[in-house]
């Protein structure tokens, strides 16, 4: 009797015999050397925990990391550019810093808030 080929054996997939089964020899693409940052982690978990089927196929096809990586680079753009654009519409200043140091970091510390909510919803959460 002929053997059919499953499509993992066409693809150039092979099994490994673990007792009376055959295990496929699957392997994850190497990471790459950068750590991935806190919005990559958030955007790994909202994957993991929202949308299973997306991450299985991301980490399969070994482009999780890259994904995961291009998302924590466009967050910390995201953020630099809508933080300096807020702070120059509300007049926050280094004069203000060098003036009124406490209001300076109350303002700012809520245009990073802000900021941060703004990019989470565009570009983690969605």
């Amino acid at each position: 009797m002929k053997s059919r080929k499953s499509f993992y054996e066409q693809s150039g997939g092979t099994y490994t015999q673990v007792g009376d089964v055959l295990l496929p020899n699957l392997t994850i693409g190497e990471e790459g050397q950068q750590p991935i940052g806190k919005y990559g982690r958030m955007r790994k978990r909202y994957l993991k925990e929202r949308h299973p089927v997306l991450y299985s196929e991301l980490l399969l096809s070994g482009k999780l990391y890259s994904h995961l990586q291009e998302i924590d680079g466009a967050c910390e753009k995201r953020m630099e550019l809508l933080t300096r654009q807020m702070a120059k519409l509300e007049g926050v200043t280094e004069a203000l810093k060098a003036t009124d140091q406490m209001e300076w970091v109350r303002r700012m510390n809520s245009i990073c808030s802000r900021a941060e909510e703004i990019v989470l919803h565009e570009l983690v959460y969605c």
